[in-house]
């Protein structure tokens, strides 16, 4: 016998809370900086709200939008973002930042590409991996093709340069194929070809030899590379375990570089304190075992695929921006999903819940 699954409603009300505590970090990390320069306190907050807002109604609509449906786009998809990310390179559309090519800037609308490649890139290999079944474990229809693909966009994503992003969408990708079987004799020979490479973009580029560095003493330039980490410690310390209060936090006043951004997890710590940490922190690892739980109770080998490789790339994007606001892991801008600024990559992963949340109500479960 079979049953129709509901909506995984622990999931849906995860997103919904971590996207209005986002809102309100957002409002209470930015609204001093927004009033020195754009003379609004409110400035990101009323953006932040709007991408919100778009987001829960394109979570909505895809929680009711029939995943299968999404198999007939995958392809589309990929090169519509790829050509996006190209775009990048235009002179005119590439908005630069911190020497990095990152924005596009469209009438009316500016967007982070590589969020969009992201969720492409996902949708793409849940098809492709339904399709060939076992002609996975072979190199010239498994791993090859793949291959190509994913290394495109590497191409793409480091030409900006953006090697945070790249190695996101790598770890996504070799994930994905490696649950779906392919052998491991084509995936070693290539991750230890790698470790050289990664080598000589780290080192052999000042800007990130230099946050290597500050990553491993960030007391040696404190006033420099180092300030960033030292301040997002200092913001955690002065926290303790219940936080100074929401808005109270001192950190977000002109110490911490990209409060609103990369580093909003900090002033969580700040504010919110141990206890405010050890709860995002558990409602992240809550969210992610809900979308993996989606993927295993699946019947539909393409709704396994899409589920995992979703529910991998936001475990794995919330990892790393926590790791890296604790100092964990070297800095790197990127964004930490629902809670940070930013219109794309809160709309996307809004959008990812809503096929999660899709998936869980559409999948047959056998009883």
């Amino acid at each position: 016998m079979r049953l129709q699954r509901e909506v995984d409603t622990t999931l849906l009300l995860l997103a919904v809370t971590l996207t209005c505590l986002g809102v309100v970090m957002v409002y209470s990390s930015s609204s001093i900086m927004a009033a020195e320069r754009y003379s609004d306190g409110l400035y990101f907050l009323k953006r932040q709200g709007a991408y919100a807002l778009i987001g829960f109604l394109l979570m909505i609509a895809a929680m009711y939008f029939d995943y299968r449906h999404w198999r007939k786009l995958t392809v589309p998809l990929l090169f519509a973002s790829m050509i996006l990310l190209s775009l990048l390179f235009v002179p005119g559309l590439g908005v630069k930042a911190g020497g990095a090519a990152r924005w596009l800037r469209l009438p009316g609308l500016t967007l982070q590409p590589v969020e969009l490649v992201k969720l492409g890139l996902v949708l793409y290999l849940a098809h492709s991996l339904t399709r060939k079944k076992d002609k996975i474990r072979t190199f010239k229809f498994g791993f090859a093709p793949y291959l190509l693909v994913v290394g495109a966009l590497l191409a793409l994503l480091l030409k900006q340069p953006d090697l945070g992003s790249a190695m996101i969408v790598a770890g996504v990708a070799l994930s994905m194929l490696l649950v779906a079987g392919i052998r491991w004799r084509f995936v070693l020979p290539l991750v230890i070809a790698a470790l050289p490479c990664l080598y000589f973009l780290v080192m052999n580029v000042e800007y990130r030899r230099r946050r290597i560095m500050a990553f491993l003493d960030p007391w040696d330039d404190p006033y420099d590379t180092g300030f960033q980490i030292i301040q997002s410690l200092v913001a955690f310390g002065s926290g303790g375990a219940f936080g100074q209060g929401l808005g109270v936090g001192q950190q977000k006043l002109f110490y911490l570089p990209e409060a609103h951004t990369d580093f909003i997890f900090s002033v969580v710590g700040e504010e919110l304190g141990m206890v405010g940490v050890l709860v995002v922190s558990a409602m992240f690892l809550v969210l992610i075992h809900r979308g993996i739980r989606i993927a295993l109770n699946a019947e539909d080998p393409f709704a396994k695929h899409l589920a995992f490789g979703l529910s991998l790339l936001l475990g794995l994007e919330a990892f790393v921006n926590i790791a890296v606001c604790m100092s964990l892991l070297p800095t790197k801008g990127l964004a930490l999903p629902f809670i940070s600024y930013g219109g794309t990559s809160l709309v996307a992963s809004l959008l990812a819940v809503g096929i999660l949340l899709n998936i869980s109500s559409n999948a047959e479960a056998r009883i």
